[in-house]
Parts: C-alpha cells; sequence; structure tokens
C-alpha cells in the first residue's frame, strides 16, 4: 500500500483508471447491448475525460472521508491489513458510484430537467453491484499487484542501500 504521498497519488491514478475505463465499458455494454471489441475502443475518449474528473473527486472529496470512516469502522489495530483494504475499497465504492453516475448523468446521458433524478437513481443502482465485484475481484486486485511490483523493488534497492 502507498506509504507516501507520491506513492498515493501515483496508486490513485492507477486505481482510478482501471476503475473508470473498466465502468465506461460497462456502461458502453449496456448502450450497445453486450460486450463486443468495438466497446474497448469506444471508452478510450471517454476515459479522458471521466478520468481527471474521478481523480479530482477521489482526491480531494471521496479519500479523505473514506479513511476517516474506514478508521472507525475497523479500529486503530485491525486483525489483518485486508480488514483496511476491504473497508477503503468498499466505502471508496459506495462514495465513488453515485458521484460519477451523477456526473455521467449530467454529461453523457443529458435526460430532461425533469428527469435527472430518476436518471441518476438508475444509473447509479445499475453501476454500484458492477464497481462493486470491479473493485473487489479486478481493478483492485491488479492495481494493487501492479503498485507493489513498482515499489518493492525501490523499496529492496533503499533498504540495500541503507547497509
Amino acid at each position: 500500500m502507498p506509504q507516501t504521498r507520491t506513492q498515493k497519488l501515483v496508486f490513485t491514478v492507477m486505481m482510478v483508471i482501471a476503475m473508470v475505463y473498466g465502468m465506461i465499458c460497462y456502461n458502453v455494454s449496456l448502450e450497445v447491448g453486450g460486450l463486443s471489441n468495438f466497446v474497448f475502443a469506444a471508452g478510450l475518449p471517454e476515459l479522458a475525460f471521466m478520468g481527471p474528473v474521478a481523480f479530482l473527486l477521489d482526491l480531494f472529496v471521496v479519500s479523505p472521508v473514506v479513511g476517516r470512516r474506514a478508521q472507525k469502522l475497523v479500529g486503530p489495530n485491525p486483525k489483518t491489513p485486508f480488514a483496511m483494504v476491504a473497508a477503503i475499497s468498499a466505502l471508496s465504492v459506495q462514495m465513488m458510484c453515485p458521484l460519477m453516475s451523477l456526473v455521467a448523468t449530467l454529461v453523457i446521458k443529458r435526460p430532461a430537467a425533469p428527469d435527472i433524478v430518476s436518471t441518476w437513481i438508475q444509473t447509479t443502482l445499475l453501476n454500484l453491484p458492477m464497481a462493486l465485484l470491479w473493485q473487489f475481484f479486478v481493478a483492485g486486485p491488479i492495481v494493487r499487484g501492479a503498485f507493489g511490483a513498482l515499489v518493492r523493488p525501490r523499496a529492496v534497492a533503499s533498504s540495500s542501500e541503507d547497509r
């Protein structure tokens, strides 16, 4: 897990890309009636807009709240490191999914004014189960593994230099 401010920023960028791109592909698949190779290419332009939005929301709104709530949920000394990872993952999805669904509703779906709230609720309800599954079983493990591989070699090099 990230320890320094720079590591936290790198980890956040990696997680945002994995989560946002996965959820964009999911939503495009829903829109076109199924997953096809077209979906992967169609999601890239949307990632260019939604990625920075998600990064800013996560950095300034979600992460500060999630960190405090996760500490309260698992306590100061969790029995396993996974307890904190699971709490942060679940709470992040709980907050990010409605926020990003609202952005998608307003910017991409653009419903008529009377239907904004109902479209936002429907979008959130369609996205929430997938976002939880994607976070816990795909994006989360892949990003944590890749991040660990990036950080570990430097940590080993640093500790050998200290000797």
